[in-house]
């Protein structure tokens, strides 16, 4: 038995945290949320207004300098939660606000290689499950297991529309859905770190699956690596 390195990557809103939190949770790893510093440092940028069409690379590398993220434990759930300069912003990082930035700003030199050191960091013992958009092809491109995930667009739309008209009874399904197509564009096509699926990686396309179905599926092929 080993303690593997387990990428989970794929597209917006096809429920990579949700089957990488359960996936740690069965294996007793550790499971680190990428979006959710990508989503922290976006958080960051909004709140200090940084303009990024106006701030030069010099400008945002000292900006990103002020930048710590990080994870704790929250004693009530048992998750791992994102923290920004030492505030846990969960609550905070989860709204289409965020959601309509967090490309732009993920595709800063700079912001990237902040968080890729710090995830490379957090994983090096192995025994992790990590997902976000690059973690098979540039963070761990030698992780035992990687799977790509997707699902179509009004699965995804829908999926993402429970989730946020929780909170926002406002926000419509045509909003959302154009915020994932974007967002998966910009992720496919920026210069650093595109959105791809990596040649060894698994596909699993979930539309029609459960999230019981779907962890069963990708438990099995979990299981084998590690013996």
């Amino acid at each position: 038995m080993k303690d593997i390195i387990i990428a989970i990557d794929g597209l917006s809103g096809c429920g990579k945290s949700t089957l990488a939190k359960q996936l740690a949770e069965e294996l007793n790893y550790l499971y680190i949320d990428t979006g959710a510093m990508y989503r922290a440092i976006t958080r960051y940028f909004l709140d200090h207004k940084v303009d990024i069409s106006k701030s030069t690379p010099a400008d945002l590398e000292e900006i990103i300098k002020e930048i710590h993220v990080g994870f704790e434990r929250n004693e009530n759930n048992g998750e791992n939660e994102v923290t920004l300069n030492g505030e846990r912003v969960e609550d905070r990082i989860r709204g289409i606000e965020v959601a309509k930035k967090v490309s732009e700003v993920a595709a800063i030199g700079a912001v990237r290689k902040l968080a890729v050191e710090e995830q490379k960091k957090l994983a090096k013992a192995g025994g992790v499950v990590m997902d976000g958009r690059d973690i098979g092809t540039v963070v761990f491109p030698d992780a035992e297991l990687k799977i790509y995930l997707t699902a179509s667009t009004v699965v995804r739309t829908d999926r993402r529309y429970k989730e946020l008209s929780a909170k926002n009874p406002q926000i419509s399904r045509s909003e959302i859905q154009q915020n994932l197509e974007e967002r998966d564009y910009k992720d496919m096509h920026r210069e650093i770190s595109p959105l791809r699926q990596a040649a060894d990686a698994i596909v699993i396309d979930n539309s029609d699956l459960s999230r019981a179905e779907q962890l069963e599926k990708v438990l099995a092929l979990a299981k084998e690596m590690i013996a």
